[in-house]
């Protein structure tokens, strides 16, 4: 199978991390959405990074979607998430926020990046920029009630660091790491790990 998209992208890194601890092999190939949008609508027409390419051609798009298909291809005895409900729920709270503060970052970036500065929204700006720091506090909040980690990292824990280091690279003005240093924690000590120097960021 191929991965498409940008390990710049957090959706399109915590893909190919996943894929990684999971034991699912694949191939990477770099395209971006914006300088190579020809070649990769000549794949995926919606041009939506990250996209996944099944052996059969079958093309899946969406990181959640792609990390729901893929650990149906893994060994059941090392899933991303757990399987009893109550710790079902706790997990997927924690990756709601990472996802929702990647969502945030994303669109500060884009409008900061993509709109002409005349026509920034201040108050759109200030809107998303709160989201985005109520999501790195709950996701703070939570991180910091949980002891160190040796084992290997659930998904809520793959999405929060590569969620939080996204950030810091494209917003370090807004999200700072002194206002949030158990999730910094979390990141740094990931960053270290096989898997994470695998698929890098840049």
């Amino acid at each position: 199978m191929k991965l498409v998209g940008m390990l710049d992208s957090p959706y399109v890194r915590r893909v190919a991390i996943s894929l990684d601890l999971l034991g699912v092999g694949f191939e990477h190939e770099v395209l971006s959405v914006f300088s190579t949008f020809d070649a990769f609508a000549a794949i995926n027409p919606v041009v939506k990074a990250p996209t996944l390419v099944l052996d059969d051609g079958t093309v899946l798009m969406d990181s959640t979607l792609i990390i729901q298909y893929v650990e149906t291809l893994a060994d059941p005895a090392i899933p991303l998430l757990p399987r009893q409900p109550q710790a079902l729920a706790g997990a997927l709270r924690t990756l709601g926020l990472a996802l929702a503060a990647c969502e945030k970052a994303v669109q500060i970036v884009y409008e900061h990046k993509l709109r002409p500065a005349q026509k920034l929204h201040q108050p759109w700006v200030e809107r998303v920029t709160r989201q985005l720091l109520a999501a790195c506090a709950e996701l703070d909040r939570h991180w910091a009630g949980q002891a160190a980690r040796d084992e290997r990292p659930d998904q809520a824990a793959i999405s929060s660091a590569v969620a939080w280091s996204f950030m810091r690279l494209m917003l370090p003005e807004v999200v700072k790491a002194e206002d949030f240093p158990a999730l910094n924690s979390l990141a740094t000590g990931l960053e270290q790990t096989e898997p994470f120097k695998r698929h890098p960021m840049l």
